[in-house]
Protein backbone atom coordinates (compact mmCIF):
# COMPACT_ATOMS: atom_id res chain seq x y z
CA UNK A 1 0.00 0.00 0.00
CA UNK A 2 1.38 3.25 -0.66
CA UNK A 3 2.72 6.08 1.88
CA UNK A 4 -0.42 8.55 0.80
CA UNK A 5 -3.32 5.57 0.89
CA UNK A 6 -1.79 5.19 4.67
CA UNK A 7 -2.32 8.47 6.38
CA UNK A 8 -5.19 9.76 7.37
CA UNK A 9 -7.42 11.57 5.09
CA UNK A 10 -7.95 15.27 5.04
CA UNK A 11 -11.37 15.92 4.95
CA UNK A 12 -12.45 18.38 2.23
CA UNK A 13 -13.87 21.55 3.82
CA UNK A 14 -17.67 21.35 4.46
CA UNK A 15 -20.02 24.24 3.00
CA UNK A 16 -21.16 26.79 5.28
CA UNK A 17 -24.69 26.27 6.62
CA UNK A 18 -27.03 28.09 3.96
CA UNK A 19 -25.00 27.41 1.01
CA UNK A 20 -26.33 25.54 -1.88
CA UNK A 21 -24.71 22.02 -1.62
CA UNK A 22 -27.10 20.25 -4.41
CA UNK A 23 -28.85 21.84 -7.09
CA UNK A 24 -31.20 19.60 -9.49
CA UNK A 25 -32.50 21.00 -12.44
CA UNK A 26 -35.11 19.02 -15.23
CA UNK A 27 -33.82 16.15 -13.67
CA UNK A 28 -35.27 12.71 -15.87
CA UNK A 29 -35.26 9.59 -15.40
CA UNK A 30 -37.14 7.43 -18.80
CA UNK A 31 -36.86 3.13 -18.22
CA UNK A 32 -37.28 1.74 -21.52
CA UNK A 33 -40.03 -0.78 -22.48
CA UNK A 34 -38.85 -3.31 -24.99
CA UNK A 35 -41.32 -5.13 -27.14
CA UNK A 36 -41.14 -7.78 -29.57
CA UNK A 37 -40.62 -11.93 -28.83
CA UNK A 38 -37.79 -12.26 -31.43
CA UNK A 39 -36.72 -8.07 -32.04
CA UNK A 40 -36.50 -6.37 -29.20
CA UNK A 41 -37.55 -2.91 -29.79
CA UNK A 42 -38.00 0.32 -27.54
CA UNK A 43 -42.21 0.40 -27.73
CA UNK A 44 -42.20 3.23 -24.98
CA UNK A 45 -40.97 4.57 -21.43
CA UNK A 46 -41.89 4.49 -17.40
CA UNK A 47 -41.40 8.19 -16.65
CA UNK A 48 -40.06 7.51 -13.44
CA UNK A 49 -38.94 11.43 -13.04
CA UNK A 50 -40.11 13.65 -15.62
CA UNK A 51 -38.13 17.25 -14.78
CA UNK A 52 -37.47 17.89 -11.02
CA UNK A 53 -36.10 20.54 -9.69
CA UNK A 54 -34.53 21.62 -6.44
CA UNK A 55 -31.91 22.23 -3.99
CA UNK A 56 -30.59 21.74 -0.49
CA UNK A 57 -28.32 23.91 1.04
CA UNK A 58 -25.45 22.66 3.55
CA UNK A 59 -26.82 21.22 6.48
CA UNK A 60 -30.59 21.22 5.76
CA UNK A 61 -33.11 18.23 5.77
CA UNK A 62 -35.31 18.12 2.56
CA UNK A 63 -37.96 15.48 3.21
CA UNK A 64 -39.57 14.67 -0.21
CA UNK A 65 -43.51 12.81 0.00
CA UNK A 66 -45.78 11.37 -2.06
CA UNK A 67 -47.74 8.60 -3.29
CA UNK A 68 -46.29 4.86 -3.81
CA UNK A 69 -44.58 5.13 -7.46
CA UNK A 70 -44.30 8.56 -7.46
CA UNK A 71 -40.38 8.69 -8.40
CA UNK A 72 -39.28 9.52 -4.85
CA UNK A 73 -36.79 6.62 -4.61
CA UNK A 74 -35.80 6.97 -8.28
CA UNK A 75 -34.87 10.89 -7.51
CA UNK A 76 -32.90 9.05 -4.52
CA UNK A 77 -30.56 6.97 -6.32
CA UNK A 78 -30.59 9.56 -9.56
CA UNK A 79 -28.41 12.16 -6.68
CA UNK A 80 -26.56 9.52 -5.42
CA UNK A 81 -25.71 8.42 -8.96
CA UNK A 82 -26.72 4.85 -8.70
CA UNK A 83 -28.60 5.32 -11.75
CA UNK A 84 -27.05 6.82 -14.51
CA UNK A 85 -30.17 10.02 -15.95
CA UNK A 86 -32.08 10.56 -18.83
CA UNK A 87 -31.89 14.26 -19.11
CA UNK A 88 -31.54 17.30 -16.52
CA UNK A 89 -28.34 18.41 -14.53
CA UNK A 90 -27.33 17.64 -10.97
CA UNK A 91 -24.50 19.54 -9.52
CA UNK A 92 -22.68 18.50 -6.35
CA UNK A 93 -21.00 21.60 -4.45
CA UNK A 94 -20.88 23.52 -7.95
CA UNK A 95 -19.65 20.51 -9.78
CA UNK A 96 -21.57 18.89 -12.70
CA UNK A 97 -21.92 15.10 -11.76
CA UNK A 98 -24.89 14.32 -13.94
CA UNK A 99 -22.80 12.03 -16.00
CA UNK A 100 -19.75 11.74 -14.53
CA UNK A 101 -17.75 8.59 -14.94
CA UNK A 102 -16.59 6.40 -11.86
CA UNK A 103 -13.26 7.67 -11.76
CA UNK A 104 -14.65 11.31 -12.30
CA UNK A 105 -16.80 10.28 -9.57
CA UNK A 106 -14.77 8.77 -7.01
CA UNK A 107 -13.77 11.93 -5.00
CA UNK A 108 -17.07 12.74 -4.12
CA UNK A 109 -18.64 9.37 -3.77
CA UNK A 110 -17.39 9.18 0.03
CA UNK A 111 -19.51 12.68 0.52
CA UNK A 112 -22.81 11.34 -0.79
CA UNK A 113 -24.12 8.54 0.91
CA UNK A 114 -27.26 6.39 1.03
CA UNK A 115 -29.29 4.92 3.80
CA UNK A 116 -31.37 2.18 2.07
CA UNK A 117 -35.16 1.33 2.71
CA UNK A 118 -34.91 -2.34 3.86
CA UNK A 119 -32.47 -2.99 6.31
CA UNK A 120 -32.85 -7.18 6.55
CA UNK A 121 -31.70 -7.01 2.42
CA UNK A 122 -28.61 -3.84 2.86
CA UNK A 123 -26.45 -5.70 4.83
CA UNK A 124 -24.29 -8.52 3.76
CA UNK A 125 -25.19 -11.48 5.81
CA UNK A 126 -21.82 -13.12 5.38
CA UNK A 127 -19.98 -10.12 6.78
CA UNK A 128 -19.55 -9.12 10.63
CA UNK A 129 -20.98 -5.47 11.53
CA UNK A 130 -17.34 -4.78 12.12
CA UNK A 131 -16.16 -5.43 8.25
CA UNK A 132 -19.74 -4.01 7.13
CA UNK A 133 -18.63 -0.78 8.62
CA UNK A 134 -15.06 -0.62 7.62
CA UNK A 135 -15.66 -1.46 4.13
CA UNK A 136 -16.07 1.85 3.34
CA UNK A 137 -12.96 2.90 4.84
CA UNK A 138 -11.19 0.29 3.19
CA UNK A 139 -12.31 0.88 -0.24
CA UNK A 140 -11.77 4.19 0.13
CA UNK A 141 -8.33 3.71 1.55
CA UNK A 142 -8.68 5.84 4.78
CA UNK A 143 -7.16 4.95 8.02
CA UNK A 144 -8.30 6.88 10.63
CA UNK A 145 -5.97 7.91 13.82
CA UNK A 146 -6.18 4.52 15.95
CA UNK A 147 -7.25 2.37 13.42
CA UNK A 148 -10.15 1.41 11.77
CA UNK A 149 -11.41 -1.03 14.47
CA UNK A 150 -11.43 1.73 16.84
CA UNK A 151 -13.29 4.50 14.38
CA UNK A 152 -15.89 1.17 13.88
CA UNK A 153 -16.68 1.19 17.66
CA UNK A 154 -16.71 4.61 18.03
CA UNK A 155 -19.42 4.40 14.94
CA UNK A 156 -21.58 1.61 16.95
CA UNK A 157 -21.41 4.19 19.83
CA UNK A 158 -22.66 7.20 18.31
CA UNK A 159 -25.75 5.25 16.66
CA UNK A 160 -26.64 3.49 19.98
CA UNK A 161 -25.14 -0.13 19.77
CA UNK A 162 -22.92 -1.63 21.71
CA UNK A 163 -19.18 -1.23 20.64
CA UNK A 164 -18.39 -5.35 21.72
CA UNK A 165 -20.97 -5.76 18.94
CA UNK A 166 -18.45 -5.19 16.49
CA UNK A 167 -17.35 -9.02 15.84
CA UNK A 168 -21.43 -9.62 15.57
CA UNK A 169 -23.24 -10.56 12.16
CA UNK A 170 -26.43 -8.72 10.90
CA UNK A 171 -28.59 -11.82 11.70
CA UNK A 172 -28.48 -11.22 15.57
CA UNK A 173 -29.78 -8.20 15.27
CA UNK A 174 -33.34 -6.52 15.16
CA UNK A 175 -34.65 -4.49 12.52
CA UNK A 176 -34.04 -1.19 13.95
CA UNK A 177 -30.34 -2.19 14.93
CA UNK A 178 -29.95 -2.99 11.92
CA UNK A 179 -30.63 0.03 10.41
CA UNK A 180 -28.71 1.64 12.99
CA UNK A 181 -26.16 0.07 11.53
CA UNK A 182 -27.08 1.39 8.20
CA UNK A 183 -26.62 4.77 9.96
CA UNK A 184 -22.56 3.70 11.22
CA UNK A 185 -22.37 2.74 7.54
CA UNK A 186 -23.16 5.89 5.99
CA UNK A 187 -21.25 7.99 8.46
CA UNK A 188 -17.88 5.85 8.27
CA UNK A 189 -16.34 8.65 5.68
CA UNK A 190 -17.58 11.91 6.98
CA UNK A 191 -20.13 12.49 4.67
CA UNK A 192 -21.68 15.99 3.56
CA UNK A 193 -24.92 14.61 2.19
CA UNK A 194 -27.33 11.62 3.52
CA UNK A 195 -29.88 10.02 1.02
CA UNK A 196 -32.37 8.60 3.52
CA UNK A 197 -34.49 6.15 1.38
CA UNK A 198 -37.60 5.50 3.63
CA UNK A 199 -35.38 4.35 6.64
CA UNK A 200 -38.04 3.77 8.47
CA UNK A 201 -40.91 2.09 6.46
CA UNK A 202 -40.02 -1.46 7.15
CA UNK A 203 -39.11 -0.86 11.18
CA UNK A 204 -42.16 -1.55 13.89
CA UNK A 205 -43.80 1.97 15.04
CA UNK A 206 -42.23 1.57 18.15
CA UNK A 207 -38.64 1.66 16.59
CA UNK A 208 -39.33 4.24 13.98
CA UNK A 209 -39.55 7.07 16.26
CA UNK A 210 -36.12 6.41 17.90
CA UNK A 211 -34.46 5.67 14.00
CA UNK A 212 -35.96 9.47 13.34
CA UNK A 213 -34.44 10.98 16.40
CA UNK A 214 -30.96 9.18 16.19
CA UNK A 215 -30.58 10.73 12.38
CA UNK A 216 -31.91 14.29 13.54
CA UNK A 217 -29.32 13.87 16.08
CA UNK A 218 -26.51 13.24 13.95
CA UNK A 219 -27.16 15.93 11.12
CA UNK A 220 -27.45 18.16 14.29
CA UNK A 221 -24.10 17.58 15.75
CA UNK A 222 -22.60 16.27 12.59
CA UNK A 223 -24.46 19.09 10.27
CA UNK A 224 -24.89 16.60 7.71
CA UNK A 225 -27.44 17.46 4.64
CA UNK A 226 -30.15 14.93 4.37
CA UNK A 227 -32.62 14.38 1.39
CA UNK A 228 -35.24 12.26 3.72
CA UNK A 229 -37.76 10.11 1.20
CA UNK A 230 -40.92 8.88 3.35
CA UNK A 231 -44.55 8.45 2.96
CA UNK A 232 -45.29 9.05 6.76
CA UNK A 233 -46.44 12.84 6.40
CA UNK A 234 -45.98 13.02 10.31
CA UNK A 235 -42.33 11.89 10.50
CA UNK A 236 -41.32 14.47 7.73
CA UNK A 237 -42.48 16.99 9.23
CA UNK A 238 -40.46 16.00 12.50
CA UNK A 239 -37.67 15.49 10.41
CA UNK A 240 -37.21 17.79 7.86
CA UNK A 241 -37.05 21.89 7.09
CA UNK A 242 -38.41 21.74 3.79
CA UNK A 243 -40.85 19.51 2.55
CA UNK A 244 -41.09 18.95 -1.53
CA UNK A 245 -44.32 16.83 -2.75
CA UNK A 246 -44.20 14.69 -5.91
CA UNK A 247 -47.16 13.20 -8.10
CA UNK A 248 -46.08 10.98 -11.01
CA UNK A 249 -42.69 11.86 -11.24
CA UNK A 250 -43.09 15.64 -10.61
CA UNK A 251 -42.76 18.17 -8.02
CA UNK A 252 -45.85 20.10 -7.61
CA UNK A 253 -45.30 21.72 -4.59
CA UNK A 254 -41.90 22.54 -2.35
CA UNK A 255 -41.42 25.17 0.63
CA UNK A 256 -40.78 25.25 4.78
CA UNK A 257 -42.41 22.89 6.37
CA UNK A 258 -44.66 25.96 8.43
CA UNK A 259 -45.92 27.15 4.69
CA UNK A 260 -46.49 23.44 3.61
CA UNK A 261 -48.32 21.68 6.48
CA UNK A 262 -50.41 24.45 7.59
CA UNK A 263 -51.23 26.87 4.34
CA UNK A 264 -50.63 24.06 1.41
CA UNK A 265 -52.11 25.52 -2.12
CA UNK A 266 -51.74 22.81 -4.62
CA UNK A 267 -54.87 20.16 -4.47
CA UNK A 268 -52.55 17.11 -4.16
CA UNK A 269 -51.06 18.46 -1.07
CA UNK A 270 -54.43 19.39 0.28
CA UNK A 271 -55.51 15.84 -0.43
CA UNK A 272 -52.41 14.56 0.60
CA UNK A 273 -52.61 16.12 4.03
CA UNK A 274 -55.97 15.53 4.22
CA UNK A 275 -56.05 11.34 4.51
CA UNK A 276 -53.27 11.92 7.24
CA UNK A 277 -54.58 10.31 10.82
CA UNK A 278 -55.08 13.07 13.83
CA UNK A 279 -55.76 11.77 16.97
CA UNK A 280 -58.80 12.49 17.59
CA UNK A 281 -61.10 11.15 15.09
CA UNK A 282 -63.61 13.09 15.69
CA UNK A 283 -62.02 16.73 15.62
CA UNK A 284 -64.26 18.37 12.50
CA UNK A 285 -61.80 20.79 12.78
CA UNK A 286 -59.70 19.56 9.45
CA UNK A 287 -60.58 19.42 6.10
CA UNK A 288 -61.57 16.51 4.34
CA UNK A 289 -60.56 15.20 1.09
CA UNK A 290 -61.65 11.77 -0.74
CA UNK A 291 -60.08 11.35 -3.99
CA UNK A 292 -61.64 8.67 -6.69
CA UNK A 293 -59.16 6.44 -9.03
CA UNK A 294 -55.50 5.85 -8.77
CA UNK A 295 -52.82 6.97 -10.07
CA UNK A 296 -52.51 7.53 -13.35
CA UNK A 297 -49.85 4.90 -15.38
CA UNK A 298 -45.91 6.85 -16.07
CA UNK A 299 -45.99 5.45 -19.18
CA UNK A 300 -48.62 7.00 -20.47
CA UNK A 301 -49.39 10.18 -18.32
CA UNK A 302 -51.99 12.78 -18.75
CA UNK A 303 -51.80 15.78 -20.75
CA UNK A 304 -51.25 19.19 -19.23
CA UNK A 305 -50.92 18.56 -15.08
CA UNK A 306 -50.74 15.36 -14.15
CA UNK A 307 -52.98 15.85 -11.05
CA UNK A 308 -55.76 16.90 -13.41
CA UNK A 309 -57.71 13.27 -13.30
CA UNK A 310 -58.40 13.32 -10.28
CA UNK A 311 -58.63 17.34 -9.50
CA UNK A 312 -61.98 18.87 -7.99
CA UNK A 313 -60.45 21.94 -9.56
CA UNK A 314 -59.56 21.02 -13.59
CA UNK A 315 -60.74 22.83 -16.59
CA UNK A 316 -60.05 23.05 -19.97
CA UNK A 317 -56.59 24.63 -19.22
CA UNK A 318 -55.40 22.02 -17.21
CA UNK A 319 -55.34 19.22 -19.95
CA UNK A 320 -53.43 21.69 -22.21
CA UNK A 321 -50.90 23.65 -20.45
CA UNK A 322 -48.36 22.06 -17.77
CA UNK A 323 -48.60 24.58 -14.79
CA UNK A 324 -44.98 25.93 -13.70
CA UNK A 325 -43.26 25.49 -10.65
CA UNK A 326 -43.70 29.46 -9.57
CA UNK A 327 -44.33 31.30 -6.18
CA UNK A 328 -47.83 32.27 -5.45
CA UNK A 329 -49.43 35.60 -4.50
CA UNK A 330 -48.89 35.38 -0.66
CA UNK A 331 -46.82 32.97 -0.44
CA UNK A 332 -43.67 32.23 1.92
CA UNK A 333 -40.55 33.49 0.45
CA UNK A 334 -39.31 29.86 -1.61
CA UNK A 335 -42.94 28.11 -0.70
CA UNK A 336 -43.50 27.34 -5.07
CA UNK A 337 -46.67 25.66 -6.24
CA UNK A 338 -47.32 24.34 -10.17
CA UNK A 339 -51.24 24.89 -10.48
CA UNK A 340 -53.66 26.95 -12.57
CA UNK A 341 -56.08 27.04 -9.71
CA UNK A 342 -54.32 26.63 -6.48
CA UNK A 343 -56.07 26.63 -2.94
CA UNK A 344 -56.69 29.20 -0.35
CA UNK A 345 -53.59 28.42 2.13
CA UNK A 346 -55.45 26.74 4.67
CA UNK A 347 -56.38 23.40 6.00
CA UNK A 348 -59.30 24.26 7.93
CA UNK A 349 -63.02 22.59 7.66
CA UNK A 350 -64.62 23.24 4.25
CA UNK A 351 -68.36 23.73 4.21
CA UNK A 352 -68.90 20.46 2.30
CA UNK A 353 -66.35 17.95 2.06
CA UNK A 354 -64.66 16.99 -1.17
CA UNK A 355 -65.61 13.58 -1.80
CA UNK A 356 -65.02 12.26 -5.69
CA UNK A 357 -65.23 8.60 -4.91
CA UNK A 358 -68.59 7.93 -6.12
CA UNK A 359 -68.68 4.40 -4.43
CA UNK A 360 -67.59 6.17 -1.17
CA UNK A 361 -70.04 9.02 -1.35
CA UNK A 362 -72.87 6.39 -1.80
CA UNK A 363 -71.78 4.09 1.21
CA UNK A 364 -71.68 7.72 3.60
CA UNK A 365 -75.05 9.30 1.87
CA UNK A 366 -76.54 5.79 2.73
CA UNK A 367 -74.75 6.16 6.39
CA UNK A 368 -76.47 9.16 6.99
CA UNK A 369 -79.94 8.50 6.31
CA UNK A 370 -79.62 5.57 8.59
CA UNK A 371 -81.98 6.54 11.70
Amino acid sequence: MSEQTTLDKVPAPRPASGEKLLEVTGLQKYFPINGGFIFQRRVGDVRAVDGVDFHINAGESLGMVGESGCGKSTTGRLVTRLLEPTGGKVSYAGKDITHSSRKELAPIRSEIQMIFQDPYASLNPRQTVGSIIAGPMEINGINPTGGRERRVRELLEIVGLNPEHYNRFPHEFSGGQRQRIGVARALALDPKLIVADEPVSALDVSIQAQVVNLLQKVQQELGIAFLFIAHDLAIVRHFSQRIAVMYLGKIVEIGDRESIYGGPRHPYTHALLSSSPEADPDDDGRERIRLAGDVPSPINPPSGCRFRTRCWKAQDKCATEEPPLVRLGGNAEGHLTACHFPEEPTIEAREEDIVLDPALAAIEEAADETP
